[in-house]
């Protein structure tokens, strides 16, 4: 990969993305997010003033995280 690309990948993974987005990413209300973000169960945020961001690198490693092959993996 050429350096621009990685730099340009790079930016992309630290994209900081609103709540909003990343609720239609993952097909949940905001007030879901809220409530992972009050019971700490959630993806890592930012909050800046009163906004809060996700970090999209964050994002996509939260969803690796809890990707499963099978639902009997749910309670391990």
């Amino acid at each position: 990969m050429t350096e621009k690309l990685q730099n340009q990948s790079a930016l992309f993974r630290d994209k900081l993305i609103p709540e909003t987005q990343l609720a239609n990413r993952w097909g949940v209300s905001p007030r879901t997010l809220q409530a992972q973000r009050l019971r700490g169960t959630g993806c890592p945020f930012i909050v800046i003033g009163r906004n809060v961001r996700y970090r999209l690198s964050d994002v996509i490693a939260f969803e690796e995280q809890n990707r499963l092959r099978s639902t009997s993996e749910r309670g391990h």
